[in-house]
């Protein structure tokens, strides 16, 4: 058996009249992350996450905004891709471990809801899953409510060893 760490990082600007989805969630708020994709920063963090340990490239190479495919695109889409390519090459979600950066909304009231549907995505249970909102206490450009970001840390194993890129 073979484990395999990786991380993965993404921030996406607030802007308003836009739908915040964060893990697949909709997130209360007057401002939405902007992407070429719905830029849900925590379900993009996690991918890049999952891609690094499999070291299978990142968000950018499997699903470029140049792509008019992804223009709009639910980043559940993503992660279901994503766990399709691990699988094809022989590796298995251990668990993920994320954070989320945010001013504002205040996420706590949401954690619940957003490990639950991160779980579910990644076909795990609720155990292997950790989801943790954090603010920059005004610091920085997230400080000022300008964006917000995630991080994410994946473990992933294989019975076949580590040569499955």
């Amino acid at each position: 058996m073979s484990f395999r760490i990786g991380t993965g990082f993404d921030v996406h600007r607030l802007a308003a009249g836009r739908p915040l989805m964060l893990g697949g969630v909709q997130i209360p708020h007057e401002a939405g992350l902007v992407g070429h994709s719905d830029g849900d920063c925590l379900l993009h963090a996690v991918c890049d996450a999952l891609l690094g340990a499999a070291a299978a490239g990142d968000m950018g190479e499997h699903f470029p905004s140049s792509d008019p495919r992804w223009r709009g695109a639910a980043s559940l889409i993503f992660v279901a891709e994503v766990r399709r390519l691990l699988a094809d090459r022989g590796f298995v979600i251990e668990n993920v471990d994320a954070t989320v950066v945010a001013q504002a909304p205040r996420l706590a009231p949401h954690l619940a809801a957003l490990r639950t549907s991160l779980a579910s995505a990644l076909g795990l249970v609720a155990g292997q899953v950790s989801v943790k909102a954090k603010s920059s206490d005004g610091l920085g450009a997230i400080g000022r409510g300008e964006g917000i970001a995630a991080q994410a840390v994946a473990l992933v194993s294989s019975p076949r060893g580590t040569n499955q890129a």
